[in-house]
């Protein structure tokens, strides 16, 4: 069954902030005074939030940031690492296949996601930061995947799947081993953020850049980011069939026939994602 649509101009998140401004959804994590750790609703929360997107027409991207010049610690310790000591097999499994669950909807939702981290990004903020399409950065930021100094494997909400393939195996193996933090350099000279931007427009850019991408064509933009999802399992024979296949399907929408008016025209093609 489809899930209904939501309207999100309206929408009012409980455990983190919600604005929609020019078909940019904006999520902000909001505890500062902790640094902006995630707890077990939070989690679900979001989870929920980019689910239901597959069904948001007003929303054409997304921005995720943090308050108070951080974004995200993680897990709370005492909100969630502390009540998981408490809990047996099954519960403990519960609780993963949650997290996963949230990194599954953030790379299912049509929406690109642009992550602006700033500050502190460590264990699930990195994740988040992980899972989204695009990263910027400013200069002081620091991103750990730090399960290691917890006692836990690196192998967390789909670190061991995702990390490789953005800074390669050997710098994954070294952060996800010793739980070091990186330094924004390193993290855009190994291609994991896109832009290292100043403190006082890094935001503002992450926006620009979310706002190019809402008014580009939305349909081919989900194509793009379902595709590179995908093919990561396929060899390069199942790769081009289905790529053939999802490109033969944008050329059957209106966005693309309004392309090729536009450019007949010599002028700026609207796209509206049908």
């Amino acid at each position: 069954m489809t899930a209904p649509a939501v309207d999100y101009s309206s929408y009012r998140p409980q455990h983190f902030l919600w604005q929609l401004d020019r078909q940019i959804g904006r999520v902000t994590l909001n505890r500062p005074e902790r640094k902006n750790p995630l707890t077990f609703d939070s989690y679900a929360e979001l989870r929920d939030l980019f689910r239901g997107l597959a069904v948001a027409h007003d929303v054409k991207a997304i921005v995720i940031s943090g308050a108070g010049g951080n974004f995200c610690s993680g897990g709370d310790v005492h909100e969630i690492i502390g009540p998981l000591t408490k809990r047996d097999a099954e519960g403990l499994l519960a609780f993963t296949r949650m997290t996963g669950d949230l990194v599954r909807a953030m790379r299912d939702c049509p929406q690109p996601i642009v992550a602006a981290v700033e500050g502190v990004c460590a264990g699930a903020g990195a994740i988040l930061a992980m899972a989204s399409d695009f990263r910027f950065a400013t200069p002081a930021a620091k991103t750990a995947f730090l399960f290691v100094r917890v006692g836990l494997a690196g192998c967390d909400m789909s670190a061991c799947a995702m990390l490789p393939r953005l800074i390669g195996l050997g710098r994954a193996s070294e952060l996800l081993y010793t739980g070091r933090a990186m330094s924004s350099e390193e993290g855009l000279a190994w291609g994991f953020f896109n832009r290292v931007v100043p403190a006082d427009r890094f935001l503002n850019e992450a926006l620009a850049l979310a706002g190019e991408i809402a008014s580009g064509p939305t349909f081919a933009h989900a194509m793009t980011k379902r595709m590179l999802t995908k093919e990561w399992t396929l060899s390069l024979e199942e790769a081009l069939e289905a790529e053939a296949q999802a490109q033969a399907i944008c050329m059957g929408t209106r966005d693309f026939q309004r392309a090729y008016e536009a450019f007949a025209n010599k002028r700026r093609p609207e796209f509206k994602g049908d």
